[in-house]
């Protein structure tokens, strides 16, 4: 049985660790950079199986790291320029990419194995390993997904015209142009962000965008602070039937609500106006924050307010000095979740805004495409809708998930 593990488990390291290495190879080199398949699969069998060996001998951890380093520094050297034979190492290729997948083999291996007792593996060792691969096979799958149409996107916004309509599908970065210098180089490179900052007037749109988008995460959290919190304390009647009706508006799409609200807005002068926009997105984002902030507020224990209201604190004071401290977490989830979504909304962008001084990010993006632009140019300008929002969730996202996840006792 422990036979069997071995090659499992080995088989599979090799698997994820070909592909990993083809796929970093492809993202780095351009889809012109291949990986010899037999001798990575042989590698990654053999170097595998060696961090399997080495494991069972309870030195686990130093081998797959510094198989892995090693793997790092010659999938970045290999893939320099997208072709192994610019670094004369051609003759060495079917040596090296067995070295290379065997890294990530081994450092695989070494995570499937960690904590496993190899002389008898059980059925739990059985389990807990072929949880690990599907995990591990899972978040490869997921990073491709999302990794590689990001990077085809980087890619193409950074090469010059000419080197992009020559070959679309090389997702390699033109690093060539830095031979000319570092700050022509990178100049030419940055070419197509330029001019979409500067000559489509991106720069505009991403003051309207953080301007409506800022504009409705506070708005939306001062008025949800207060409904939510009415709805989990206070006693009135209808609380019930409030309470169950919050997100009664998300079962109406929003392609259905559009066109009502095109016309009345039009009515009353709200059409082509930021102001207009912010309201139909206070729509929008409301139902979901006193949902979520209710459902945090009840995990507050009452007993702190009732504290706070015998030594004197009106009903204000409490939510200010005591509740909201406490829900800290969940209101930066809240106001991360209706800042997101405040950016990238488009519908209602589109629907509601004609003047282009006044468009948003996701406007401007309709409008540029429009255009006869170059296509990396619109690469370009996805990217610099994409990247801010990217940053802020990355920035924030513990906040996101333990705002939704914790409770509200501290200490």
């Amino acid at each position: 049985m422990a036979l069997v593990l071995t090659l499992l488990v080995g088989l599979a390291s090799a698997l994820a660790s070909l592909g990993s290495v083809s796929l970093l190879l492809v993202l780095w080199g351009g889809l012109k950079t291949v990986l010899p398949l037999d001798a990575a699969l042989a590698g990654g069998l053999l170097l595998g199986a060696l961090a399997w060996a080495l494991a069972r001998r309870e030195r686990l951890r130093p081998p797959p790291m510094v198989l892995a380093g090693l793997g790092l520094g010659l999938v970045w050297a290999l893939a320099a320029g997208g072709d192994p034979y610019r670094l004369g190492l051609a003759p060495f290729w079917n040596l090296l990419a067995p070295l290379v997948a065997g890294g990530f083999a081994g450092l695989a291996t070494g995570y499937g194995l960690r904590e496993v007792r190899l002389e008898r593996p059980d059925s739990e060792a059985w389990e807990l390993v072929g949880l690990r691969l599907l995990r591990g096979a899972a978040f490869l799958v997921f990073v491709f997904m999302v990794v590689f149409p990001f990077w085809a996107m980087v890619a193409a916004s950074l090469k010059p015209r000419a080197e992009f309509l020559a070959d679309p599908a090389n997702l390699g970065l033109p690093l060539h142009v830095f031979s000319e210098g570092f700050w022509p180089g990178l100049k030419k490179m940055l070419v197509g962000y330029r001019e979409v900052l500067v000559t489509f007037k991106f720069l505009r749109y991403i003051g309207n965008t953080a301007f409506v988008s800022v504009s409705t995460m506070f708005i939306t959290l001062a008025l949800a602070v207060l409904g939510a919190y009415a709805v989990a304390r206070l006693e009135f009647r209808g609380r019930a039937v409030m309470e169950r009706a919050i997100l009664l508006t998300y079962m109406f799409p929003a392609i259905v609500l559009a066109i009502p609200l095109y016309t009345i807005f039009t009515q009353l002068g709200l059409r082509d106006n930021l102001i207009g926009l912010i309201i139909v997105y206070l729509a929008q984002t409301l139902p979901v924050a006193l949902y979520m902030l209710r459902s945090y507020f009840e995990t507050i224990p009452a007993s702190l307010e009732e504290a706070g209201l015998i030594d004197g604190c009106s009903r204000f004071e409490v939510i200010w000095r005591i509740t909201l401290p406490l829900a800290l977490p969940a209101l930066a989830s809240v106001g991360l979740y209706v800042f997101m979504i405040a950016w990238n909304e488009f519908l209602f962008a589109f629907m509601f805004l004609d003047t282009p001084e006044l468009f948003t990010l996701s406007r401007g993006m309709v409008g540029l495409n429009s255009q006869e632009v170059p296509r990396q140019f619109l690469m370009a300008g996805a990217v610099i809708v994409t990247v801010p929002i990217m940053i802020l969730f990355f920035w924030f996202e513990k906040y996101l998930v333990g705002g939704l996840t914790a409770g509200g006792v501290k200490g």
